[in-house]
């Protein structure tokens, strides 16, 4: 099931203590960008068909990352998109939405998600997994 846009942005303002709507809009779509550009195939489809159609869009862009990113270069390439961002402010940005898409993904299909991406993301995702 599609999660609304409203709900979607006003869970990462709350995760994400963002001040304003827009901040956690703009979170939202980087960080999604760049996930997207990691996902591929049935895993990406099924998240984008639960998010808000316009960030479905987003996750679906076209571009496609020469080599999966770990987690440290994910968070900096996050804020090397962020005016203004640090990498310790990205990895808040980069949790803010990502806790919020694992939980609109569900369990099974973010460990699908985890199985594409480098070790490391699960904290990301705030689903740390057993060593």
């Amino acid at each position: 099931m599609r999660m609304h846009w409203g709900a979607f942005i006003a869970a990462v303002q709350e995760r994400g203590e963002y001040p304003s709507q827009e901040e956690a809009e703009r979170s939202s779509r980087i960080v999604l960008a760049l996930l997207g550009a990691h996902l591929v195939g049935e895993v990406r489809a099924e998240l984008a068909a639960r998010l808000p159609e316009t960030l479905a869009l987003v996750l679906l862009n076209p571009l496609q990352a020469h080599e999966p990113l770990p987690p440290e270069r994910f968070i900096r390439a996050t804020a090397a998109w962020i005016e203004g961002a640090t990498e310790k402010t990205a990895t808040w940005d980069v949790s803010a939405v990502l806790s919020v898409v694992a939980d609109v993904a569900g369990e099974d299909l973010t460990d699908r998600l985890l199985l594409q991406l480098p070790p490391g993301y699960d904290l990301l995702f705030g689903r740390p997994q057993p060593s």
